[in-house]
């Protein structure tokens, strides 16, 4: 055999190794965001397993840099803006900075006389913690992934993966519910030391499961079945998936996925409702219209058995919101000094909990650390200041103007679904923190990633 005969023959066998080496995205973009359901509900508390999630990312990210450059190319220009804005916030907290100007910075007095007092000093990062700067820079690796290598797959096929997130809520269903029956005494993910007996599914914090579960429901709602054609019993099986997550959100008892709930629950009923109305207006047959009004029917009796199933769980959500010693108002309060103390430049990005130790009035002291601002906004203004809060208002700006557009496409009601779900999330960040984890990171990304697709892409692609 000759040399160049080797030769190719030596390039021919290590083809089907590369390709086996670079899965496809879509494949990739499913294992993602189940690495991230499995390992990423813990918050940064779980510092291991949130690795774990992220250096899955980093190598998928490795393996598709075409899908990564054709993101950074085809998207709409204002995604990508805010993505890198959103990369670069973080990332310019952590120059290090002489000391005449980061010690001018405001809220940094603190820091420039404690380093003054070991003889300490010099250049230093802006942020007062970079090692928690750091740690909030790398969690946005994983959503960055799903967005960049998710852009290349067809749009038939991400509402496949909006299904899988909707079996990966039944699975959080499943999970919960021996929590709910063994008291929390089994099947428990993350230790926290929450309120024991209640669905958390593989979160560490269950109004982080309430609106994770919230999202399925949505997605579950109103993605086309993944069926070649209609089938019969599509619907009943539809509305019994929409039931069990209905249900594990109430096992969870959080309050704002409660009532965020609602929000699912009134855009099926609408899709329902202009499904009737274009078979009126088209001269359809009536069993379009029975097929319809038997779905609302079912919706309904589906919502009775969850009543019927937990009547216990409800009462106890509904007497949680007539509550008046809620510990989040008077983390609210010092929270609000801490903002002023840093603005309008802010403390750098996952700081707040190191902040808050030294701006919490001794009244509300309690045995317990706040961690949290619980209202993702406010710990925004501390942590980000002017630009972090210019950012979040560019995000939802973005979502509701993808929003409007994607009423165009034959694909209106998933996209919609999508961009309620990042209204749930939104919305929920008012009283809590649910994009300070891998998971909802990762399921928000896709929902942003379905919903720009839709809104940017023509409608070539044929519907399933």
């Amino acid at each position: 055999m000759s040399a160049q005969t080797r030769k190719l023959g030596s390039s021919n066998s290590s083809a089907p190794t590369s390709g086996f080496l670079r899965p496809r995205p879509l494949l990739a973009t499913c294992a993602l965001l189940i690495v991230a359901f499995v390992f990423g509900g813990g918050g940064v508390r779980y510092g291991l397993a949130n690795l774990l999630v992220q250096i899955t990312a980093l190598g998928i990210l490795a393996l598709h840099r075409d899908a990564f450059l054709t993101f950074w190319k085809n998207s709409p220009l204002p995604l990508r803006i805010l993505t890198a804005l959103s990369l670069l916030l973080p990332a310019l907290f952590l120059i290090p900075l002489p000391q005449a100007v980061w010690g001018g910075l405001p809220g940094r007095d603190l820091v420039a006389q404690s380093l003054e007092a070991i003889g300490s000093g010099g250049w230093r990062a802006a942020s007062v913690d970079p090692a928690r700067t750091l740690v909030a820079l790398t969690g946005l690796i994983v959503p960055l992934t799903v967005l960049a290598v998710g852009w290349t797959i067809p749009r038939r096929h991400l509402m496949t993966v909006g299904w899988l997130i909707v079996a990966l809520g039944l699975a959080c269903f499943a999970l919960g519910v021996l929590q709910v029956l063994s008291g929390g005494n089994s099947a428990v993910i993350f230790a926290e030391r929450g309120p024991t007996g209640l669905l958390y599914g593989t979160f560490a914090n269950r109004n982080s499961t309430g609106v994770f579960l919230v999202g399925a429901l949505t997605l579950a709602a109103l993605l086309p079945l993944p069926l070649a054609r209609p089938h019969p019993a599509g619907l009943p099986v539809r509305l019994g998936i929409c039931a069990l997550l209905l249900l594990a959100v109430v096992l969870t008892r959080s309050r704002t996925a409660f009532v965020l709930a609602a929000i699912p629950i009134a855009l099926g009923l609408a899709r329902a409702f202009w499904a009737w109305r274009g078979a009126r207006s088209g001269g359809g047959s009536g069993r379009g219209s029975l097929a319809v009004f038997g779905g609302i029917a079912l919706a309904v009796i589906a919502i009775g058995s969850v009543v019927a199933i937990a009547p216990g769980r409800i009462g106890e959500t509904i007497e949680r919101f007539e509550a008046t010693d809620d510990a989040r108002v008077y983390i609210w309060e010092d929270a609000a000094y801490s903002a002023d103390r840093f603005w309008p430049v802010g403390a750098g990005m996952g700081t707040f909990d190191e902040v808050f130790q030294v701006d919490e009035s001794l009244e509300f002291l309690t045995k317990r650390r706040a961690g949290r601002a619980h209202n993702d906004y406010l710990e925004l203004a501390i942590e980000a200041g002017i630009p972090g809060l210019g950012i979040a208002a560019g995000w939802l700006l973005l979502v509701g103007w993808l929003s409007w557009k994607a009423g165009r496409s034959q694909f209106c009601w998933p996209a919609w679904g999508c961009g309620a779900l990042l209204l749930a999330v939104a919305l929920q960040s008012i009283t809590d923190y649910p994009l300070r984890n891998q998971t909802m990171l990762a399921v928000a990304a896709f929902a942003l990633l379905l919903l720009a697709r839709v809104a940017s892409a023509p409608d070539r692609e044929p519907t399933r």
